[in-house]
């Protein structure tokens, strides 16, 4: 396994949207210093150059402090910056394509939504999981909700890491308890915050409780 489940315990998705005065690659260092066990840029409105050259500054970032990097999505990008690995939903390229393209040894991530397509990432070559929305979420409004006990299913259908996606906050996310999840993938959590340090601190803490770790 590429990939193990203590990386999921706090998992940040970026968002161009909540950069404001900082620069996006300011903003994953202080997510960084916080603790982040894990990365995926996602970007969907960069030209390829400009795309490119995060991907290089946040490579080099994550590589400091040894958290794995994955890009969403753009294989090509993934490749070119030498990231460790990709991110696909469902509506992406096919997940035995990405792992042809991407070769055995780069980390395939994969999104679902039942058990059935968890099931069938795991068998296609995924590494990981991000299962969701398990909460309402502002990132993708078209979301319906995930039940607790389909988060249960998922987790209990499939040997692979599972981090959970959508609307997680430091008020909801303990009620993820018991599900099997483990950790939790945040963006506005961790990037609207005035202090990202301090709250990738409280969140790793808690998503620490909620798995039931000491």
């Amino acid at each position: 396994m590429k990939i193990d489940k203590d990386a999921m315990l706090l998992y940040a998705v970026t968002d161009r949207a909540w950069t404001c005065n900082q620069t996006l690659v300011e903003q994953v260092e202080a997510a960084l210093v916080g603790g982040i066990t894990f990365l995926q840029l996602r970007e969907k409105n960069l030209g390829y150059d400009e795309f490119l050259q995060e991907a290089n500054e946040l490579k080099k970032l994550t590589a400091f402090y040894q958290v794995p990097f994955v890009i969403n999505d753009n294989v090509e990008v993934a490749l070119a910056c030498d990231a460790d690995g990709v991110h696909v939903g469902q509506e992406d390229m096919p997940v035995e394509k990405v792992r042809d393209l991407i070769g055995p040894d780069k980390i395939l991530g994969v999104s679902a939504q039942n058990v059935e397509q968890a099931i069938a990432a795991e068998k296609a070559g995924a590494d990981y999981l991000g299962i969701g929305s398990v909460f309402p979420t502002g990132t993708k409004s078209d979301a319906k909700p995930m039940t607790f006990e389909t988060v249960q299913e998922i987790c209990q259908s499939v040997s692979i890491p599972i981090v959970a996606i959508g609307g997680i906050t430091k008020t909801n996310i303990l009620e993820l308890s018991g599900s099997g999840v483990d950790g939790v993938a945040v963006v506005s959590a961790l990037f609207a915050q005035s202090d990202i340090t301090a709250a990738t601190k409280e969140l790793r803490k808690l998503s620490t409780e909620m798995i039931g770790r000491d």
